[in-house]
């Protein structure tokens, strides 16, 4: 068959309009990695589009583990640089989506994540958010940005302190505030315990016999018992979230206040964001300064109360950052501890609580190994009495102490 010019055009034409598979970046899985860990390393975690296309391209579901050592497809696609510009080379003349892909290259670049730069090797990356996100300027719900610097206090840590007589700490109040050193078994341990909301933000409400529930009061009511069952041991625990006028309270129905402060006295910003970032800042800098002291074994601890419909009773959900073999570790074993002490003290009765990974803003942001734990649900009658009993509450606190402890054996 003769081709005219003509025809050689069409049949160029349409070779061209067809779109190849793409070729993925690949890059293989190391020790500790999980999804959301691998992405933020490519600087590709702050889109969700990402998130999705990677599980896809790699046939994962929602529950699925990396396995290390396996290659994996980033949704990066891999081009042939045309050695004139980045517009050309992608056929598309906005200028601004030229300056992303040039800026996402040169930051793998810069991190080590690629060996030379496109203009010499040839290589050009394409993230996948780039053309497939609603707006690859824009972050999605499930992560955070941080705010801005101007927006953002320097932390500075203070030294932790005791009144007059020693080992007395004001802030379990006057009943509790003398703490007697039982052993040193935690000695050289550091904790971060960072009772949820507080301040602007109760967190959870429930209603009880005419009283309103609050999640911020009896989250931070077990934070401060397992806060001082650690000093006990001769742990090192620091409360983020503080009130300075709330020490451990053994009512039934704890007043709800808006005066809870952080670490060094700041008041809790109404912005959920700045609130996130303001505790996470000050959890790294802290981390900052225990390690330069030499101090590795640190580990976070967020607690909060559940709230679901009123019908769902709950057991202790525990969440870890995903990736994060010692938070998951350290998870599992408290879940293990939880349940033989259900099994222990109401027989029969059976425990359902659950360890999963999570992508929440405490796990990802802060830099120790940290544990995320939802004691019950607020709103369920039956979970209800087991976080307005006081003995219940601190049961709670001894059965998380004895969950890390066990997660050190």
């Amino acid at each position: 068959m003769h081709f005219t010019p003509r025809h050689l055009a069409l049949l160029f034409l349409l070779l061209t309009a067809v779109r190849l598979p793409a070729e993925y970046l690949s890059v293989e899985v190391k020790r500790g990695d999980g999804i959301y860990s691998l992405l933020r390393r490519y600087q590709l975690v702050d889109y969700a589009c990402n998130i999705t296309e990677f599980r896809r391209i790699n046939y994962l579901n929602r529950n699925s583990e990396l396995l290390v050592g396996r290659q994996y497809k980033l949704p990066v696609e891999v081009l042939r640089y045309d050695g004139e510009s980045i517009r050309t080379t992608t056929r598309d003349d906005n200028w601004d989506r030229a300056v992303a892909i040039k800026e996402f290259n040169t930051e793998l670049l810069a991190r080590g994540l690629r060996e030379e730069d496109y203009r010499d090797n040839g290589v050009l990356y394409l993230p996948y958010h780039i053309d497939h996100c609603s707006s690859f300027g824009e972050v999605t719900a499930t992560t955070s940005t941080a705010p801005r610097a101007e927006d953002r206090k320097v932390i500075e840590v203070p030294e932790q302190s005791t009144t007059v007589a020693p080992r007395t700490y004001d802030i379990f109040g006057p009943t509790y505030a003398l703490v007697p050193l039982v052993d040193r078994s935690l000695a050289g341990r550091i904790y971060y315990i960072v009772a949820g909301h507080g301040g602007p933000d109760p967190g959870a409400i429930g209603r009880r016999s005419g009283h309103l529930l609050a999640e911020d009061e009896y989250a931070y009511d077990v934070a401060l018992r397992l806060c001082r069952n650690i000093l006990e041991r001769g742990g090192t625990p620091y409360m983020i979230v503080r009130d300075e006028n709330d020490g451990i309270r053994d009512d039934r129905y704890l007043t709800p206040d808006k005066d809870e402060v952080v670490w060094g006295g700041d008041r809790i910003p109404r912005s959920q964001k700045l609130r996130l970032f303001q505790r996470s800042d000050i959890v790294n800098a802290l981390y900052e300064e225990n390690l330069a002291k030499g101090l590795t074994d640190q580990t976070m601890i967020a607690i909060h109360v559940d709230s679901r419909q009123r019908g769902k009773q709950v057991d202790v959900y525990l969440y870890y950052p995903e990736g994060d073999l010692i938070g998951a570790k350290r998870a599992r074993q408290i879940s293990k501890t939880l349940k033989a002490k259900y099994d222990e003290y109401r027989p029969g009765r059976g425990y359902s609580g659950t360890v999963n990974h999570r992508d929440l803003h405490m796990l990802r942001e802060t830099k120790p190994s940290g544990v995320y734990i939802e004691l019950a649900n607020i709103a369920n009658a039956s979970d209800q009495v087991r976080i307005v009993s006081p003995a219940n509450r601190q049961l709670l606190a001894d059965w998380l102490l004895q969950g890390l402890y066990d997660a050190e054996d």
